[in-house]
């Protein structure tokens, strides 16, 4: 059975009370006397729909008291569908209170039924509006899969959608570890290419004289041991998309046939005469300073300017403030499942540490450790130990902040928020007193902020 909705009636007739008590069965009723007791109704049951006398004690021949109860209630919880109810000559201020954000009114005498269909369409809306902006929400979701709480990081996830439609080679520059390879295959994903292969080569891992075969291919016979016709990896990458990582390792004397290939979008295999149409989509990564190695000799200008038509920087971990814990938090989920471990939450200190290290290595340092300390823990949580960290306060810059006062304080409040739901391990109450607001409050701001508890533990 369904639990039932809460309905907050304010009125302080005794009568009326009884009446809507067993007229609206349907709805678990709370009733409320006057301002103070509503608004301590309203941070204990947060409830969807209020209805609410106008006239209310200390003065009930004047609106004053439910217009100032009613500017609470949307202060506190501004979703609230709030049904002013008001005395038949009181036609005014009922208008009064729609202007100020009530969701409807309704004169007396009461008609039961009327009134029960308004609150029925009242949760009902209600009901619309969160939905609505839930699918809102997760439509705003930079990329699946990808972890952005930083506003640096929402930019990148916003360019990438923008650039995975076209057909544009693009340079992806991070540092190791910032997940370049992710944002590669978010790039295919999102492509009209989705369902074509999507074939990566990491330059730095072939040895140098076996990359060109892996690359481009052989025939039969083009050396010893070549007893087969082999299609390089480019080839198998037809109608898809080809990721070259580590292309600052790319030899210099095979940089001028991936030059070839981009231009004419054909290659030979090794051996061979015959030029093969590739139809790709070309992707490309490094940790590297291209210029530097330019300047040094050892990466072709040419081949530069013809792979970075689009070029997307990728900010290092240490840069994403606020982050690390959330990512932190999907990991840990991710490696308990599959090591069977119970899930755990992280200390406090834990999560100090975590804020605090620099994370040199980026997101993989911080998947190592966290996969480690899931291995070793036998506690009920994530200790500074387990993690072999300490707090060496080496985060001092927040380079991701930004400089309209706007954007500061709903990034600080999303990353406070965030943070004290993490030490609270999502608890609603112990958040809210963490932070110093009322549940309702944080309600409020999780929905401004499209933070969903359940973020905290997802991809």
């Amino acid at each position: 059975m369904d639990e039932k909705q809460i309905l907050l009636v304010v009125e302080d007739d005794p009568g009326l009370q009884k009446q809507f008590k067993w007229s609206f069965e349907s709805y678990q009723t709370v009733i409320a006397g006057n301002r103070n007791e509503a608004i301590t109704a309203l941070r204990r049951h947060e409830p969807r729909v209020v209805t609410l006398d106008l006239g209310l004690p200390p003065d009930p021949t004047n609106a004053s008291e439910g217009l100032k109860t009613l500017t609470e209630i949307l202060t506190l919880a501004p979703a609230t569908k709030v049904i002013v109810v008001t005395g038949n000559d009181d036609r005014e201020n009922a208008i009064k209170a729609v202007a100020m954000g009530a969701y409807d009114f309704y004169q007396k005498p009461v008609d039961i039924d009327v009134l029960n269909m308004i609150i029925n369409r009242a949760f009902h809306l209600y009901a619309l509006e969160q939905d609505n902006l839930r699918q809102q929400q997760h439509s705003a979701e930079p990329l699946a899969g990808i972890i952005a709480s930083c506003p640096k990081m929402q930019e990148l996830s916003r360019t990438i959608e923008k650039i995975a439609p076209t057909r544009a080679t693009t340079l992806l520059l991070g540092e190791s570890g910032t997940g370049k390879e992710v944002l590669a295959r978010a790039i295919h994903a999102l492509s009209d290419r989705a369902d074509k292969p999507f074939i990566a080569v990491n330059c730095a891992a072939i040895p140098e004289n076996l990359l060109e075969s892996e690359l481009f291919g052989y025939e039969r016979g083009a050396f010893t041991g070549a007893t087969q016709q082999t299609k390089g990896k480019i080839e198998y990458a037809h109608k898809g998309t080809f990721f070259l990582d580590e292309i600052g390792d790319l030899p210099i004397n095979l940089q001028a046939k991936l030059l070839r290939f981009l231009q004419e979008r054909t290659i030979e295999r090794i051996g061979g005469r015959q030029e093969i149409p590739v139809d790709v989509r070309v992707l490309c990564a490094t940790h590297q300073n291209l210029q530097a190695l330019i300047d040094d000799g050892r990466f072709r200008n040419d081949l530069y300017y013809r792979l970075s038509e689009l070029t997307v920087n990728i900010p290092p971990l240490r840069d994403r403030t606020g982050d690390a814990i959330v990512i932190a938090q999907v990991l840990l989920k991710r490696f308990c499942e599959l090591h069977n471990k119970k899930t755990k939450g992280f200390s406090p200190e834990a999560i100090q540490a975590i804020e605090c290290h620099a994370w040199p290595g980026n997101v993989r340092e911080l998947e190592n450790r966290i996969n480690r300390a899931v291995i070793i823990s036998n506690d009920a949580s994530i200790s500074v130990k387990d993690l072999e960290l300490h707090n060496d306060n080496s985060l001092t810059i927040d380079n991701c902040a930004p400089f309209n006062l706007k954007e500061v304080r709903e990034t600080a409040e999303t990353i406070a928020i965030r943070r004290a739901l993490c030490h609270t391990k999502n608890n609603i109450s112990n958040t809210a007193k963490l932070l110093g607001v009322a549940r309702p409050t944080l309600y409020t701001l999780l929905s401004k902020y499209g933070i969903e508890i359940d973020d905290i533990s997802k991809p």
